[in-house]
């Protein structure tokens, strides 16, 4: 009961925030509920595609975001085929910093795929890669991930278990995909 209360609670926080959000023009990005009480906003990455390392603390303890360290993320999360750089959705980063310390934090989170452009998701549908048409990585709602030396399903037992978005597993071709949109799994 407890549980529910406190789902219900933070479902109106957000809503609230949303609706703030919304009616005073401020980003989406802006600030973070202090009362959300989400863990420390840093994280580790790794783009498999480019090489390109990335060790930033993007969220204050106050629940503010750092503008350059959100830029900095959009800019490691870009398509390494087109080379465009898109604004992540912020709930996809709390996403995997959640998962990221579930995991015992501090992991360097690998990334397979963050921000798709239209091209490339294009050219993976053509060669077959059964990517969606309408793929939450064109929004740049979604990442698939790996991190090494955790069991890839580790990784998606423990992002199912938040229930905060959508989460892919993938264990043949080596990652779990988790993204910003409604809670679901494949």
């Amino acid at each position: 009961m407890f549980s529910d209360l406190c789902n219900r609670r933070t479902f109106l926080k957000t809503s609230l925030l949303g609706a703030l959000v919304l009616c005073s023009g401020m980003p989406a990005f802006a600030k973070v509920p202090i009362e959300e009480q989400l863990p420390e906003g840093k994280l580790s990455l790794y783009n498999t595609h480019n090489s390109e390392r990335l060790t930033i603390t993007y969220r204050n303890a106050a629940g503010d975001y750092d503008i350059g360290a959100i830029n900095a993320l959009n800019w490691i999360l870009r398509c390494h085929y087109t080379q465009q750089v898109a604004d992540m959705d912020v709930r996809v980063i709390e996403y995997l910093n959640l998962v990221d310390k579930r995991l015992g934090g501090n992991n360097e989170i690998h990334i397979i795929s963050g921000y798709r452009s239209p091209v490339y998701n294009s050219l993976l549908r053509q060669e077959g890669r059964h990517v969606a048409k309408h793929s939450l990585h064109l929004k740049g709602k979604a990442i698939d991930i790996a991190i090494p030396g955790i069991g890839l399903d580790r990784v998606r037992h423990t992002a199912l278990n938040l229930r905060y978005g959508g989460v892919g597993y993938y264990p043949k071709t080596g990652f779990v995909h988790v993204d910003s949109g409604n809670f679901r799994a494949w």
